[in-house]
């Protein structure tokens, strides 16, 4: 990847019906005081010897990347945004075609973005985001709000639901990861206010 105009990658995704199939998602997805942002999504058909730069170039922060177990022309991408201002590029994107057109399937406001995404092992039309809605400013870092949640789609993200029973009122970033044993189970790393009520949550 040394030849592209950028630098930073935020996630890395490869077509397990397809290994030379790659994709990469630029943007640092962990932003701090300083960050390198991104130019969108980059595909490869050979193995990472040549990369064609795929859209999203607005998004800034791709953190999270998904190929579809079934159909690899569907792609998901959990598009950050960046951290430094107001911006309706933020939210989950799918494309049905391989890249060529790209659709955003979820969106809460313009400082929230998907901290994470992650994909049923046994469903891959079930697919499930933890929004983060978060600012970074030169002298501060806001994190956490009415744009965080949980987000569950069963039907490849053609509708959402938002769960919280049990969950704080207030969260921030929260990190996923479901049971490969059973994927019932949903765990949930919540940053949450007041910090008695952040910590690790089971469905």
């Amino acid at each position: 990847f040394d030849d592209q105009d950028v630098l930073s990658i935020g996630a890395v995704a490869v077509d397990q019906s397809n290994p030379s199939t790659i994709w990469v998602g630029t943007g640092e997805g962990n932003p701090r005081n300083s960050l390198n942002t991104g130019a969108g999504i980059f595909k490869s058909m050979d193995g990472g010897k040549t990369w064609k730069l795929m859209g999203l170039e607005n998004t800034k922060v791709i953190h999270r990347i998904i190929v579809h177990r079934d159909n690899p022309d569907v792609v998901y991408v959990a598009a950050m945004g960046t951290p430094w201002g107001h911006s309706t590029d933020r939210g989950v994107y799918r494309t049905d075609d391989g890249g060529k057109t790209w659709t955003k399937i979820l969106y809460t406001n313009d400082t929230t973005g998907p901290g994470d995404l992650i994909v049923n092992p046994s469903n891959p039309n079930h697919i499930i985001a933890g929004m983060w809605q978060h600012l970074r400013r030169p002298y501060d870092f806001y994190s956490g709000g009415e744009g965080s949640g949980i987000h569950v789609s069963y039907d490849k993200g053609d509708t959402w639901k938002k769960i919280g029973k049990g969950l704080p009122e207030l969260m921030g970033k929260i990190d996923l990861a479901v049971s490969v044993d059973d994927s019932k189970v949903l765990y949930a790393l919540v940053e949450a206010s007041p910090f008695k009520v952040a910590g690790l949550y089971r469905s």
